[in-house]
């Protein structure tokens, strides 16, 4: 009876291993199963808080000086000729070359202008003896009255002419108004020019104050601009030297060829002088200074031209603030506006944010 009893104890310990064993390797894969899907959902990055850094938006005073460039000119250009037609006798100066006021530049041959002056001088005597004649003939009542003033007429015209022929001879030479230089030679000595025709091209200085820069603004430059404001210029030609300059003339209207507005820089060349045409480069300097939001640019978020947007913090909560964007240098982003100076923004993690997001701000 007793190893019946073991025996029976012996065959259902058995079975209750065996059925324990197989339960075990059920229960195992399991567990970790568990366990694992238990690990997959407790990373950093899917939890509902975010670290963020924050950092408070600067605020800077800047003069919003304008930067431009242009050529080297002259306040005043022209070009010189003779009044009448004729032959070119002989042009005194080169391109290029320096002269004073009052010096001759340029001669026509006299020749035909030297005869018609001998023709009116001739007419004018002829005209003087015949109101002579008629004079005395009107005196002894030979002549009347209207006959007398008739010749008296004829005289007169021959003297008016004579001085216009001495007037246009006069403009047979040309004469420098004052200082200056040849630009550029556009006749020659021998040829045959009508009266007016540009003989020399050039340009007047005066004590090397009269050099001008001038320089293509866009419109919103040109408004902010007033005759006399100062400006720095550096020329190539130069490039160890400043030189002073000032607003000298605005244009009212804009070049057509170059959709901008000319503006000319009056320049101090101190004792330099440049060519014309030479290129300058000018920072035209603002009166007033004007007040910049600073953020960096690590802070900007879904930026589309000047518009963007950042994240504000207030009371652990992010706000999504829409701002307009000025300018950007370097690292560094200008904010025209949007922005206020104790506005605290998020400049790290801005990526992964919401208005709905908990975060935590760290240093």
């Amino acid at each position: 009876m007793k190893l019946k009893i073991n025996e029976y104890l012996k065959n259902n310990f058995t079975l209750v291993s065996k059925k324990t064993i197989l339960i075990s390797f059920f229960v195992l894969p399991l567990f970790y199963a568990c366990k694992e899907e238990k690990k997959e959902h407790t990373p950093f990055e899917t939890a509902d808080i975010i670290p963020v850094k924050t950092a408070t938006v600067q605020s800077l005073a800047l003069t919003n000086n304008i930067s431009a460039s242009g050529l080297i000119t002259t306040e005043n250009q022209a070009n010189y000729g003779f009044k009448i037609g004729g032959v070119v006798k002989r042009i005194y100066v080169e391109e290029g070359q320096f002269f004073k006021k009052g010096q001759l530049l340029a001669s026509l041959d006299e020749t035909e202008i030297n005869a018609g002056l001998n023709q009116t001088d001739l007419n004018v005597k002829k005209y003087e003896r015949d109101y002579n004649r008629a004079n005395n003939l009107y005196k002894d009542s030979v002549y009347t009255l209207e006959q007398l003033q008739n010749t008296k007429t004829g005289l007169d015209i021959a003297k008016k002419q004579k001085d216009a022929v001495a007037f246009n001879a006069r403009y047979a030479k040309i004469y420098a108004v004052a200082d200056g230089f040849v630009t550029t030679k556009i006749a020659n000595e021998g040829e045959v020019v009508g009266a007016g025709s540009p003989i020399l091209a050039i340009n007047e200085t005066i004590q090397n104050n009269n050099y001008l820069l001038k320089i293509g603004l866009t419109d919103k430059e040109w408004a902010s601009t007033k005759i006399g404001q100062k400006a720095v210029v550096t020329l190539d030609g130069y490039p160890d030297e400043r030189f002073d300059a000032s607003i000298f003339r605005k244009s009212q209207a804009s070049d057509a060829a170059l959709g901008s507005f000319q503006v000319e820089l009056k320049l101090n060349m101190k004792k330099s002088k440049p060519a014309v045409g030479m290129f300058g480069k000018a920072e035209i300097k603002a009166e007033t200074a004007e007040d910049f939001i600073i953020i960096p640019y690590n802070s900007l978020i879904e930026a589309d031209g000047d518009k963007a947007f950042v994240f504000l913090v207030e009371n652990n909560k992010v706000k999504r603030q829409p701002v307009t964007i000025s300018k950007f240098e370097n690292n560094k982003v200008f904010i025209k506006d949007g922005l206020q100076k104790t506005d605290q923004i998020v400049v790290s993690n801005s990526a992964y944010l919401n208005e709905q997001s908990t975060i935590k701000i760290i240093k």
